[in-house]
């Protein structure tokens, strides 16, 4: 897999995710946060803010928060922020990060933090081509030219080594998310979220996609996340900010458009028509036939062991794997089970 540095843009930052069931002696508490006042959730984002908090922003809205005993207080990230260590380090108690393999990187680094659910059920990220050259399924990557981000090369690495397909046999342009090298010709296909519409209308219908989930790689983004120390101290009030979070992503899923008035109202420099046309996609990464059954934001051991392992593979942990009980907890969403909501 041969390495080109793209510098229309230099390199940028790409991707990096029932009441009473709860476990005996757990950390959580089932009913209602019960503080003398408000207790603020600081949630720090790795991103700047967008249809990706959607939930957030109608919950608070709507007041849920407020009947959680909780205040919300909404960090924004981007390109130069580390979310992960400001919420490793106290200064933030909760976060949401793009991509789960962040969590995992960041645990056997050392870090302190646990997954407690995944707000999106399918990872978003894309490999966009054209139909005069279309990449549709892995196999036709090869002899190809890719453009992906820096931290997206890790990605590509494991869709290739799980379709047993050469690095020798792929170029890579390392580059941001401009679409403009694909409409040139200067590569065969880039990266990106399918939720990013405003950037992606430039392709048009000639547009192919092929998404990482169904490629063999399958993992997490949005994942909700917080320290063990605050589970310990503040477990019940990381279970009340997840009632409210679910409530509120299920009112955007019953009113898609009132979610997107109300991410507006607060994120003014948004665009409306934009968010608009974006509101289903994101739905439909949010609530599948796993929410229908278990509740939105529900997650597997059993694919965060399949995360680890693919990453242990390609030797990315330089401290070792992390455990699959360090990295995730089940016993938030089992608290919650009788709230979230199953939409699918």
């Amino acid at each position: 897999m041969t390495t080109h540095n793209f510098n229309r843009r230099g390199v940028l930052k790409g991707i990096g995710a029932a009441a009473g069931m709860a476990t005996t002696g757990s950390f959580l508490s089932v009913g209602p946060a019960n503080a003398a006042g408000e207790y603020k959730i600081r949630m720090q984002l790795g991103w700047l803010a967008s249809n990706g908090i959607l939930g957030e922003v109608m919950a608070d809205k709507l007041g849920y928060f407020a009947e959680e005993g909780l205040e919300l207080e909404i960090v924004p990230g981007g390109p130069n922020i580390d979310g992960v260590a400001s919420v490793a380090s106290g200064a933030n108690n909760f976060g949401s990060i793009s991509s789960s393999p962040s969590l995992m990187l960041a645990r056997s680094a050392g870090l302190p933090i646990r997954c407690v659910a995944a707000g999106f059920q399918q990872h978003p990220f894309t490999y966009f081509s054209l139909t005069g050259n279309p990449i549709r399924e892995p196999q036709d990557m090869i002899g190809k030219t890719i453009g992906t981000q820096g931290t997206a090369q890790i990605l590509l690495r494991a869709l290739l080594a799980k379709n047993g397909i050469s690095e020798d046999d792929v170029e890579v342009v390392v580059m941001g998310g401009d679409m403009a090298a694909l409409m040139s010709g200067q590569v065969d296909a880039v990266t990106g979220w399918q939720t990013n519409v405003g950037a992606l209308s430039v392709l048009g219908d000639e547009r192919v996609d092929m998404m990482l989930w169904d490629a063999g790689i399958q993992l997490y983004a949005n994942p909700y996340y917080t320290t063990d120390a605050v589970l310990d101290s503040d477990g019940d009030k990381i279970t009340a900010a997840i009632r409210a979070v679910a409530r509120g992503w299920g009112a955007v899923y019953a009113d898609p458009a009132a979610g997107v008035d109300a991410l507006v109202e607060r994120y003014p420099n948004l665009d409306i028509d934009s968010e608009m046309k974006a509101v289903d996609l994101v739905m439909g990464f949010s609530f599948n036939d796993k929410t229908a059954a278990n509740g939105w934001g529900q997650m597997t051991a059993e694919n965060w062991q399949s995360q680890i392992d693919i990453y242990d593979s390609l030797g990315q942990f330089a401290d070792g794997a992390p455990k699959l009980e360090d990295i995730m907890t089940l016993d938030v969403l089992n608290a919650t089970a009788d709230i979230r909501p199953k939409f699918g």
